[in-house]
C-alpha cells in the first residue's frame, strides 16, 4: 500500500457520499425504479452493486440481472435523480470542518467524481460556502471522458495543481474510487460511514468511519 511520509500536498475528494450525503437519495430512487422493471433489490444490495459506478454501468449491470432496461433509460433517469437531489441534499457531517482545516494548513483540494458537473452543481449548490471554495476544482468523468476506476480523473487534478501523485491523498467511499487512487499512485482514505469498510480496505484504502477523524489522518 502506498503511504506518505508527510501530510499531503493535494487532497482529492469524491463528491457523492464524501462531500454530500446523496448516495442514499439516489439509490432509493434507483431501487424503486428497478423494482418497476422487474429487478427487486434491497437498498443495501443497491449500494453494494452500484455505488461508485456510472449510470451507463448501472444500466448494463441491471439488465444483466434481469431488469427491463429500455435504450433511453439513462437519459430518462437523470432528470428524476436531479429532482430528488434538488429537494434537499445535506453535507456529510463534519466535511466543512475538514475543508476549513485544509484551508488553514494551506493545502489545496479538488473533487474527482464520476458524476456530472450538473449533478455536482445541484448538490454542492445547496451549500454556497462549500461550492464557492470548490469552484474550478471539479473534475467530472462526464467532462473529461474518463471514469473511475481509471485513474485519469485523479491524475488530471494532480497535473493541474502541479503536484506529484505520490504527494496526493484521495478521499473516496467506493471500491472503484479506491482502485483509481491506487492506480494513480496516490494514498487513499476510504470513508466507510455505514459499514466496516472491508471492501475499501481490500483495495488498499486506509479506512475511517467519521469525517471528524480525517484531519488527524491527514496530519493536519
Amino acid at each position: 500500500m502506498h503511504t506518505l511520509r508527510t501530510r499531503p500536498k493535494l487532497v482529492i475528494f469524491d463528491c457523492d457520499g464524501v462531500l454530500v450525503d446523496s448516495e442514499t437519495i439516489t439509490n432509493r430512487l434507483l431501487r424503486d425504479d428497478l423494482a418497476l422493471r422487474g429487478l427487486h433489490l434491497q437498498l443495501d444490495d443497491i449500494m453494494r452493486l452500484f455505488v461508485g459506478g456510472t449510470m451507463a454501468g448501472v444500466a448494463e449491470k441491471a439488465a444483466d440481472m434481469g431488469a427491463d432496461i429500455p435504450p433511453d433509460w439513462v437519459a430518462e433517469f437523470y432528470p428524476k435523480m436531479h429532482a430528488a437531489l434538488a429537494n434537499g441534499t445535506p453535507l456529510i457531517d463534519g466535511v466543512d470542518t475538514v475543508i476549513d482545516r485544509l484551508d488553514t494548513a494551506g493545502i489545496p483540494y479538488a473533487v474527482g467524481s464520476n458524476g456530472s458537473l450538473k449533478k455536482m452543481s445541484i448538490t454542492l449548490g445547496q451549500h454556497p460556502g462549500i461550492e464557492a471554495r470548490l469552484k474550478d476544482r471539479l473534475y467530472s468523468a462526464h467532462a473529461l471522458g474518463v471514469a473511475k476506476p481509471d485513474p485519469g480523473l485523479f491524475l488530471a487534478a494532480a497535473q493541474d495543481f502541479g503536484i506529484d501523485p505520490a504527494d496526493c491523498a484521495v478521499i473516496d467511499d467506493s471500491p472503484t474510487g479506491c482502485i483509481a487512487a491506487r492506480r494513480a499512485g496516490m494514498r487513499c482514505f476510504g470513508f466507510a460511514e455505514h459499514d466496516d469498510g472491508a471492501r475499501l480496505a481490500a483495495e488498499g484504502a486506509e479506512v475511517f468511519h467519521a469525517m471528524s477523524d480525517l484531519p488527524d489522518r491527514l496530519g493536519l
